[in-house]
Formats: C-alpha cells, structure tokens, sequence
C-alpha cells in the first residue's frame, strides 16, 4: 500500500490486466417482457448496435459530452463506490449493491426488491436474438425522433409495475456457448467491465454504483464472452431521460478503455482516490466545440505509421550487446552465440507448426532454385565446365542444410552472389597464366579462406559490424532489390530478342548421313539476381562453333516472326500476371473481405498460388514459352573429374603457399558479404526475439567453404533479397487486434525448418524434371520482380526519395519529419542516392564490379563523416547512432537521470505519486 500527497491510497503492486467493456441497458422485448440487452461495447474502440439491432457498428473513436463526464464525477463522489468485493456470483453482487443503496438511504426498504428483481432480469447479447427483434439504441442526434418509437414509455412502465415480484435468477451459461469466435479479438488474460443502464418507474432520482470485486467473476450470462468480469457500474434513473442515461453509460465506458484510468481503477483503495484519478481524467480530455463539429459523425480509429516508430539510444545497446559487443577473450563470442542458442533451438523445430511455414517452403523453393540454376550455367562458362549446375545444386542443397541446423540466424538463406563469381573468373585466369590446376589451387584456396574466417571468429572480428548502422544497410539493400527488378525485366525483355525457343530440326553439314539433332533453346534460362550481365561474355559464345552457325544462319519465315512475337506476348503477359497476383493476395491481408482466417491463408500462400495459375494458365494456352530447366543426371558436369579433389596432384608446392592472396581477397568479399546481410535481418526492426549469431554464422560458413573446396563446389554465402522475402513470409501479426485496429507487428517466426525444406527440396530437383519443366522462366521472373519490390518497399530510403516529389500537405507523419527539418532530410536522401548511385557504377564496370563488397567499408567512412554534417539528433532520427555515440548518449542519460534525482530530492513540494498523462476520450482512448 501506498499513500499520495492527497490522502487517497493505492495499492502499488495490483496487477492490471486488459479490459472488455459491455453495456447492456434494460429494454422490453417483442412480449413486453424486460430483460437488459446488450448495445454496446468498447475493447479498444466503441462498437454500437445498429438502429435495427441487426449488426455491429463500424468501430470509431469514443465521444462523450462533457456534461455526461461531469455527471459521472458526481456518481463517484456521492454514490455507492464498492471497492475489493467479496462475491462469487450475480445474485450476491447485487444482492451487496441493493443493500448499499437502501443503507446510504438511495432507495427505500420498500424498494429493495423491486429494483432487485430489476437488476436480475435475464441478459440478451446480440449473437443470441433472433434476426427479427429490435433494439432502441438512442444516440443524441435521435433526440428528434422519439416521438417515432412505435411503443411509448408509458406502456413500458405499466407493464413494468404490473411485474411478479418473484425474483428468477438466470441459469448461468456454459462458457463454450457464448460468443468465444470474437474472443480472438480481445487480448489475453482480459477480463470484462459490465455497464447496467436502466429506468425505473419507482425512482425519483439516479442511483449508481462503482463496484470492483476482489477476485474476478463470471457472472452468469452477464457477458457477451466468456470472460470473468473486475468492475461493475449500474445506472438506474427515473423515466424519462433514457438519452441521457445511455450517454452516462456510454462515458463510463469510454473512461473504463482508456488505459492510464485504468490503471487507476485496478489500484486505488478508496472513493478519493478514483475521483481523483477522474479529475486527471478530465484535465487530459479535448472538447470539441459543437458549432464547429456534429456529435453524430463517428472518427475513424487512427491508423498506425510503423515507419514512425524510431528506436532510441537504449535499444541500439540492447542489439549491440546481442551479440557485438567484444569479449575479450579467445571464441568469447562464439561461445556466446552458442549459449544464447541452445535454449532455443527445440522451439525452432515447434515453431515451424504452421501453414505459414509451409507457404514460405514452396514459395522460396522456387525462388531460390532458379538462382542457382542460372548461377549454375554461368559457373560452368566461367570455370570452363569444372563446376556447373549440378555442383551448384548440390553446394545449395548441403550447404543450405547444413546451415539451416547450426547457424546462429537460420531466417539467413545462403545463395549464390555476383562477387564470389567474378572472383572465380579471376582464380581461373590467374591458374591458366601460371598453368596450374584449377580445383586443386582452388582447394588451397578454400582451406586459407576457412583459417582466415576462423582467426576473425576468434578475435571477436564481427564486433565491427556494430559500425554498419541503417546507412549503409539501406544502401546495399536497395541495391540489391533494384537490381532484382531491373534484371527481371531486362531478361523478359530477352525472350523477344532470343531464338525461336521451339525443336528446330537441322542438318549437321559435317555428317555423312542425315542425322536430325534437336536443339532446344533456352538461354534465356538466367535470373535477376545476378550482378554479371555487364561483364559476363555473350553465352553463345561459349558454344560450338556449329550451334553459333546454326542460330546466325537462321532465316525466319513470316510464321516464325508472329511465333516470336506470340511467345513473347504470352511471356510478358505471364511475367505481369504472376507480379500482379503476388501483390494483389499478398495484400489481401488487409483487405475487408472474407474472414480473417481466410485473408491470412490466402496472403501466405500469395506467391505459390501465382506461380501454379500462371503455369496452368501457360499450360492451358499451349505457346512454346521458355521453360525452367533442371540437370536430369546425377553426375559432374566435368565428365572427367571426380567429385573428392585431390589436394596434392599437378601443381608445384609453392601455389600452397600463393593460395595466401587470392584467399585473402576472398574472405573480405564473403565476410562483408554475409556480415551485411546479417545485420539486414538481425536489426531491431524484424523484433526477433530469439538472439542473433554472427560469430556463431561466420564459424558454420568456414566449414562450409573448406568442405565445398575439397568437393570442387561453389562457394555460398547470404543473399539479402532472397532472406529479406523469408523474413517478410514468417512475420507474425497480433491475433487479438481490437475491432478497428490494425493487426500489430509482432515480429518474425523464428524456425529453422522451413529452410531446411527449401534446400533439402532442391537436392531432390534432379528427381522432380518431370513436373519441374513445366514451369515457364516468365513467371519466375514475375516471382523475382515481386521480391525486389517487396524488399524496396520496406527500405526508409525509398519513403524518402518519395517525399522528395511529394507536396508537404500530402505527405504522410513520420516520426524523424517531426524531429527534423524537411530540408536536412532531403539533404540526408540526396547523399544516400548518390552513394547508391556509385554502388551501382562499381558492380556494373567488369573492372571494378569484385571490389563492391569493399565499398561497404566506404560507406561506413562517409556514414562517419556526416557526423561532421548533421547533428546527434538528427541522425539519431534519421539512422543509428555508431557505438561511441551511443556511450555519449547514455553518459548523458544517467547525467540527467541524476540531476533530476538530486532536483527532486530537494524539492520539498514535490508529489510522492507522479501524475499520469491522460489521452484524450475525443481524440482516441
């Protein structure tokens, strides 16, 4: 217990839990027979009956008149205030308020039993009556039609007067039959506030009463859901004034939803206390000034900006000290990792029970399958047929499993990048000047690679990640997702200018007999994700020299040219139509339209269902389209190498030691790499809850790439789009959004096995060619189109350069707006474009496009300098504070905290119970 300055007490550990409001008020039924029927209810916002009792209203901000507000102050100082109640039924608890009224002398002994047998009439909820009962719901833009009411008062109340005085106490209702479907709209571990509004003809003045009960209650069929119910206000008036009554009703209710009263009413011990808690109640309250608004026009719940939310300076120490903050000791780190791990690693396996997981299964299976295809082809040219498709393919599959089961982050999804590529046409031309064995210095090179990832495993290496702040994430990001988009297109755009993708029969000129061989063109098999199309040669240059004879020779006939164009055609119409669904079911989410549980099902299977329509749709059509094509044999692509590389064999014993520099490049394009990715997803934004591992994921892909070295396997690492799409396709919306709410961001489903499905599923391709040729390449580049624009949608960055082109009265109110100048934030967009801008230039010239994981580092440096250009706050709103400003910040923090503390110890006025900040009732509760 503990006592305010005033004199009241509160109870300082009384838990408070969420609350569901329900008003019923006491009205005659088709018969005449009274009951108290429910008409209206508050969970976050207000829901009315409708006029005809047929339906709920749409919910809308609660607003009260202020008299009513005053009138309520009055029942709290001079009526029966019943704190901490002992009673476990309907029938006790009125009973106690009965007799509370007859000793305060608010009824007569006469009447004890009369507005007894009142307050135990039976209770009729809205789910329970028949299509065709009515209810008189009056709200004050009515008063003008009361004379329209087909019974009139008079009636009611001789019927009332003429009542049996038997008292018929109502069965309680089995829990199970109550209306338990819109329980998944109130949060858990709620309980329920009941209002009784009501006339009487035997009262000449309002009697009300505020009861709390100690233990909360289920009170017969008082309400609507099976809840137990903490507080209890009855108004009973004489006839007459039934409008105002219900509006009374109406401002307890909404003084009851609003959370700091709340909090009040949970902990105060005496009537002071709750009147005093009122009072605050009406200093934070908004009045509306009537000539300038109409009291029957309702305001639309407010919706939530989630790009205003900005974190502050103790949640960057949080995720700092979530795994990059040094240790100091050797593996410090990655022991860390581990033990943050363990503990959840059985719930990673629990948590994968869902549709949603098996959405984002088939879904990502696809998108990362193609990648790896392309990727494939263009290794095979690149190494000279020393690793293809069918190594890329399995490198996917062991190196996808084996991290989805020991990463630290298993939402990361390894793939294949553009830099490791272009490193790997550099390594080919370095052993074919120096005339060494390919596979054989490349496995040297692995096994440098992997020590050299393993030392900055040891010294706590990825504690500089911490300096990789929302900048230059957003930078490498947006990239990534732009290039998606651009390379989508530009590949659909292909198929126009390609061959004729259909058998064409052709005559060797070199054979002596006239044998027919069937080429099948599908070069156009090559996906967006790759960054090589301005440095790699032209594919059909890698062919023989016959097959370039054949294509070149080739002369269409008029047939052939519309059979062009038609394939074409129907690619781009399949490429449109499979972006298009994606993104139309994906937002159906949020759509007004079918039950929830159907919008949500339908939303998580968005893409697949994309994908199988637009197949069946190109089945259907019959148009030659091209086709996604997977290797049929098991087998290396090189016929004759083995798939174990022998370490020691043609090459001299000094490349050992020369594999030193080519791996030292290496590992800061893949440590850059996979740590920029790392950071994308572990950022607090995705509210993951289960930790992040970056020591414990850069230990995991040492191995990896020493095993894929000794098996003459590609080398994989993160790839952003493709683990961004799997955090978006795990996000986990509340389930329990208040009517008129939206759903409120919850954070990811943390599992490892729907990854480890996707790869496993893609070791199994070579078995599925049968159903997998089937699937045309357009409407997986319509599945790539979608991914990058996803992905660009969530970057701030891309908000931004909208506001650029966006009048100020349109634009919308994000947090760092109301922090900062309009004219500082269009500077902070335009040194980010133009750093995006140099990104692109880097990866797009053949000479520079392996240094662009470097360009990180310059993006770190010039994040660096703009605190030479912008103050601490500003890009504390703008972006994340670097690690030294965060130690500045929380210095200051606990500079002022102790000033304040000092100040206050001090003062001699100051109040022992700080006021609470009251929202408004007509702004939003």
């Amino acid at each position: 217990m503990m006592e305010s300055g005033a004199g009241w007490t509160f109870e300082e550990g009384a838990e408070v839990y969420p609350l569901f409001c329900e008003m019923s008020q006491l009205m005659p039924d088709d018969r005449g027979r009274v009951e108290w029927r429910e008409t209206a209810r508050w969970v976050k916002y207000e829901e009315d009956v409708e006029t005809r009792g047929q339906r709920w209203s749409k919910p809308y901000v609660p607003t009260v008149s202020l008299k009513s507000l005053y009138d309520l102050q009055g029942y709290f100082t001079t009526q029966a205030v019943m704190l901490n109640l002992e009673s476990d039924s309907l029938e006790r608890t009125c009973g106690f308020v009965v007799d509370e009224w007859a000793k305060s002398g608010l009824i007569f002994e006469s009447e004890r039993m009369r507005v007894l047998q009142t307050l135990l009439r039976r209770h009729v909820h809205l789910y329970e009556r028949p299509s065709g009962v009515s209810t008189l719901r009056i709200q004050p833009s009515c008063l003008t039609k009361q004379k329209k009411l087909t019974r009139r008062p008079s009636d009611f109340y001789r019927r009332q007067s003429s009542a049996s005085m038997i008292i018929r106490v109502e069965p309680e209702k089995d829990p199970s039959k109550k209306n338990v479907n819109f329980m998944r709209k109130i949060p858990h571990n709620s309980e329920s506030a009941n209002i009784l509004v009501g006339e009487l003809n035997i009262l000449k003045k309002p009697i009300a009463a505020f009861v709390r009960l100690k233990e909360a209650r289920v009170l017969g069929n008082m309400t609507e859901v099976p809840l137990p119910t903490r507080f209890l206000f009855i108004l009973l008036g004489p006839p007459g004034d039934e409008v105002k009554h219900s509006e009374q009703g109406r401002a307890i209710g909404a003084v009851m939803s609003d959370t700091k009263f709340k909090e009040t009413a949970y902990q105060t011990q005496t009537r002071q206390g709750l009147v005093e808690g009122f009072q605050q109640f009406l200093q934070h309250t908004t009045v509306l000034p009537p000539t300038a608004w109409d009291s029957s026009i309702r305001i639309e719940p407010p919706t939530i900006d989630q790009h205003s939310v900005s974190g502050d300076c103790s949640d960057d120490e949080e995720h700092m000290d979530n795994g990059l903050k040094r240790t100091g000791k050797f593996f410090g780190g990655l022991v860390n990792d581990i033990k943050r791990k363990i503990p959840w690693y059985l719930s990673d396996f629990r948590d994968a029970l869902s549709l949603q997981c098996l959405a984002t299964w088939l879904f990502l299976y696809f998108a990362c399958l193609t990648p790896i295809i392309t990727f494939g082809g263009l290794m095979s040219i690149a190494t000279h047929h020393n690793m293809g498709t069918m190594e890329t393919m399995i490198a996917g599959c062991a190196c996808g499993i084996v991290f989805a089961l020991f990463s630290g982050q298993p939402l990361i999804i390894l793939g294949s990048t553009g830099p490791v590529l272009v490193f790997e046409k550099i390594l080919v031309h370095f052993c074919e000047s120096n005339h060494l064995e390919y596979l054989e210095f490349r496995f040297w090179v692995g096994i440098w690679v992997g020590l050299t990832m393993l030392i900055l495993v040891v010294f706590d290496a990825s504690a500089f990640v911490s300096y990789i702040t929302r900048f230059t994430e957003e930078n490498f990001a947006t990239l990534i997702a732009i290039i998606f988009m651009v390379e989508a297109v530009k590949n659909v755009m292909l198929i126009r200018k390609g061959p004729i993708i259909s058998s064409l029969k052709v005559i060797d000129p070199n054979s002596t007999g006239t044998n027919e061989t069937h080429l099948l063109i599908a070069e156009n098999v090559s996906t967006p994700y790759q960054w090589e199309y301005n440095v790699d040669e032209d594919p059909l240059s890698n062919n023989d020299s016959f097959f370039k004879d054949v294509v070149a020779s080739r002369i269409l006939s008029p047939y052939e040219h519309e059979h062009r164009l038609s394939i074409f055609l129907m690619s781009l119409l399949l490429f449109a139509g499979t972006f298009f669904v994606s993104y139309i079911f994906k937002e159906f989410r949020t759509s007004s339209f079918l039950p929830t549980c159907v919008r949500y099902l339908v939303s998580d299977f968005a893409v697949v269902i994309a994908i199988m329509s637009m197949s069946l749709l190109d089945l259907s059509v019959g148009v030659n389209t091209p086709k996604l094509v997977v290797p049929e044999k098991f087998a290396p692509t090189l016929p004759d190498r083995g798939w174990l590389i022998n370490p020691i064999g043609q090459n001299p014993s000094w490349s050992v030691f020369a594999a030193t520099l080519p791996a030292l490049l290496a590992s800061i394009l893949i440590f850059m790499d996979q740590q920029i990715t790392a950071v994308i997803i572990n950022r607090r934004d995705h509210k993951l809850k289960k930790g992040c591992g970056y020591h414990l994921d850069l230990f995991v892909l040492a191995i990896l790439i020493v095993l894929c070295s000794a098996f003459g396997l590609p080398w994989f690492v993160a790839a952003t789009v493709e683990s961004l799409t799997n955090i978006g396709s795990l996000k986990v919306d509340s389930e329990s959004a208040a009517p008129g709410e939206k759903p409120t961001f919850l954070g990811v489903r943390e599992q490892r096995v729907s990854n480890l499905l996707i790869f496993f599923t893609i070791g199994l391709s070579v078995f599925l060619t049968p159903l997998l040729c089937h699937v045309p390449m357009p409407v997986l580049y319509g599945v790539f189109l979608y991914m990058g624009f996803s992905a660009l949608r969530k970057m701030e960055l891309f908000d931004r350069i909208l506001l650029l082109f966006m009048p100020i009265k349109y634009q919308p109110e994000h947090n760092y707006l109301k922090q900062v100048p309009l004219i500082r934030v269009h500077l902070y967009t335009l040194i980010q474009v133009t750093c995006l801008a140099l990104l692109w230039i880097i990866k797009s010239v053949k000479a520079t496009a392996i240094l662009f994981p470097l360009m990180l580092v310059v993006m770190m440096i010039v994040r660096k300098l703009l605190d030479f250009l912008f103050t601490s706050s500003e890009l504390l709103a703008l972006d994340d504070a670097l690690p030294q400003t965060m130690k500045v910040e929380k210095v200051r923090k606990i500079s002022r905290t102790l000033s304040l503390s000092v100040h206050n110890n001090n003062s001699s006025s100051a109040p022992l119970a700080t006021p609470c900040e009251y929202k408004s009732v007509d702004s939003g509760v």
